[in-house]
């Protein structure tokens, strides 16, 4: 009598294995996780104050007392740095939760009631009429330049994103079986909305998400640089950058370190936004 040998499945492998085979993501989240801690630990780790003024210092190089050199006041450029990661960071995941309240409620809207989708839809497509940098200078002019005002100007802006990838997601959901099961039975809008669709279409918005906090970043570093964003008396690294322009040639480090900032603060969470896209999605995942 002869056997049937049945197939066996290895397990899949957990989401924090299959975390640490990319590489690239892990590179992503050290180094975020770096400014994360840098931000909440800044009196601790900096030796001067980010507002101490001391003119006789004014415009020194980088050496072993200022890491990164000094201001044309003569304020430390590491201890700002480490500082403004406090705000730029702060004001990146705002941006996102403003902006993922915003689209979130407006795509599902526009997505499961078809009477709403039409209003929304045009209201969207108005707004991403417009370039990005250019309805930011208009809400902040609009609202006024304080830190509030720059987190709502780029919710605003960046929620039509997020609310576009909702709908779509929502108009293939609400069609789907299980959905029609649920209305069958009695189950109530609001529950099927948040329970049967929000859940699973949660991967592509905190992919989106990733996506938008490092957009914000560099928005707020333009707002600022332009002069219409956050007040100069807050640290960011768009302003430090805009005021070490006018000593580019003779102290270049006023505008390097904020910028070389910036560029990786972004950098690692577009890795890490690309990560999280190949790890949710199996459509876009890539053989390791």
């Amino acid at each position: 009598m002869t056997t049937l040998d049945t197939p066996t499945f290895a397990p899949r492998p957990s989401l924090l294995k299959r975390t640490m085979q990319r590489k690239t993501m892990v590179i992503g989240i050290a180094v975020l996780a770096v400014f994360v801690l840098a931000g909440a630990l800044a009196p601790w780790i900096t030796p001067f104050s980010p507002s101490r003024l001391s003119v006789a210092n004014r415009l020194l190089a980088p050496s072993g007392v200022h890491w990164f050199g000094t201001d044309d006041f003569g304020r430390d450029v590491f201890t700002r740095v480490v500082y403004s990661a406090r705000t730029s960071l702060f004001v990146g995941f705002a941006v996102v939760v403003f902006s993922a309240l915003v689209g979130v409620t407006l795509g599902l809207l526009a997505g499961f009631f078809r009477r709403l989708d039409p209003p929304i839809s045009r209201l969207l497509d108005a707004m991403m009429s417009f370039p990005d940098i250019l309805l930011a200078i208009s809400l902040v002019a609009a609202l006024g330049p304080t830190l509030v005002n720059v987190i709502v100007a780029l919710g605003i802006v960046y929620a039509p994103r997020l609310a576009r990838i909702v709908r779509a997601s929502t108009l293939v959901i609400r069609e789907l079986p299980y959905v029609e099961a649920a209305r069958a039975i009695g189950v109530s809008t609001p529950h099927i909305m948040v329970m049967h669709v929000l859940r699973n279409i949660t991967s592509p918005i905190l992919v989106q998400g990733t996506f938008i906090f490092a957009s914000a970043i560099l928005a707020e570093a333009g707002l600022s640089f332009l002069g219409v964003g956050v007040s100069p008396d807050v640290p960011t690294w768009g302003t430090m950058i805009s005021l070490g322009r006018q000593y580019m040639d003779q102290a270049w480090w006023i505008m390097l370190f904020p910028g070389l900032a910036v560029v990786i603060a972004v950098l690692s969470l577009q890795l890490v936004g690309d990560g999280l896209r190949d790890l949710l999605d199996p459509r876009f995942s890539k053989d390791l």
